[in-house]
């Protein structure tokens, strides 16, 4: 099957990003009113024709998550009933994505709630940007393709030659994408063991790998509040760490995380804009952002066109 009419569609949740994704794809974005009533119902209709288009619906699931979530599962019930011939739901940032596993009693998988709602809704494949979790795609019964923003990042770190380079995994579940980096990145790796006691709450044991006299970076899929990576630049630090950067695809920061990092030791955060950044993180002399946009375009298209999307996995 071939599709010869590409539209892109977005809700409020980050316009700049699909703006941004519909020039480097040379394509106007899609004409639709999504907006609220007074008693806060969410109100979205689609101003253009879609019947036997090929839809791409951008809309990361930020905060605030439960109103950008519901904005998506509407554009893709009118996408869907106005005879749009497929959907895609791009997720630039899968909320609910650290619930994804039952690790307590009587609790919700919420990450699979979500893909379930997505599925229900109409959307027939979806294209995710770093998942917090890999295996997030096996929630869904329709194709899933998982983008990595580690060529991004990289680009941008191999400009800076920085000498005497340890790329560091905040935790033992990030292994796998830092040891991704320090490969590309001709760098040892480092591991930061701890033990999480509650919700945005960690504390920090001990170091794995050599960090003295070392230019450290940090890498993680999300900042939240920033206290993990605080402390674990910290700790960096305490084991002789020359210098700390951080570097993370979704910038949540939520609560007091620009105050901590501004606060912090750190050299600079670098984020993508996957999630608009909060008015005090622009602010912020910290925080760097690169530009998912072209990425997101290059997948956009390869999905249109039916060719491998492969070539931007890493």
């Amino acid at each position: 099957m071939t599709f010869d009419r590409l539209k892109v569609f977005t809700g409020n949740a980050n316009r700049p990003l699909a703006e941004e994704v519909c020039a480097c794809l040379g394509c106007p974005i899609g004409d639709a009113a999504v907006k609220s009533f007074s008693d806060g119902e969410i109100y979205v209709q689609i101003l253009e024709n879609v019947r036997g288009a090929d839809v791409f619906v951008i809309q990361p699931t930020c905060t605030p998550v439960e109103r950008h979530l519901f904005e998506l599962l509407l554009m893709i019930d009118a996408l869907k009933r106005a005879s749009a011939e497929r959907i895609t739901a791009v997720l630039p940032y899968y909320g609910y994505a650290r619930q994804d596993r039952k690790d307590k009693p009587r609790v919700p998988i919420s990450a699979k709630l979500v893909a379930s709602l997505l599925e229900r809704a109409g959307a027939d494949r979806i294209l995710a940007l770093d998942l917090h979790a890999a295996q997030i795609q096996g929630f869904f019964d329709i194709p899933v393709d998982h983008l990595f923003a580690t060529p991004v990042m990289i680009e941008h770190f191999r400009a800076l030659a920085e000498d005497r380079l340890t790329v560091v995994s905040p935790d033992a579940g990030g292994v796998e994408r830092a040891r991704a980096f320090a490969k590309r990145l001709k760098a040892p790796l480092a591991i930061i063991d701890k033990r999480r006691q509650e919700a945005n709450v960690a504390e920090v044991m001990h170091i794995i790998g050599r960090v003295r006299n070392r230019n450290c970076l940090i890498v993680d899929d999300l900042i939240d509040t920033a206290g993990t990576l605080v402390e674990g630049a910290e700790a960096l630090f305490a084991h002789g760490a020359a210098s700390v950067t951080a570097c993370a695809t979704h910038a949540v920061l939520s609560g007091p995380a620009v105050e901590r990092i501004q606060a912090s030791r750190i050299k600079e955060v670098v984020l993508t804009n996957s999630i608009p950044l909060r008015a005090e993180a622009r602010q912020c002399d910290r925080i760097r952002v690169l530009s998912v946009a072209p990425l997101l375009a290059q997948a956009i298209q390869s999905i249109h066109e039916e060719t491998s999307v492969s070539k931007l996995f890493v």
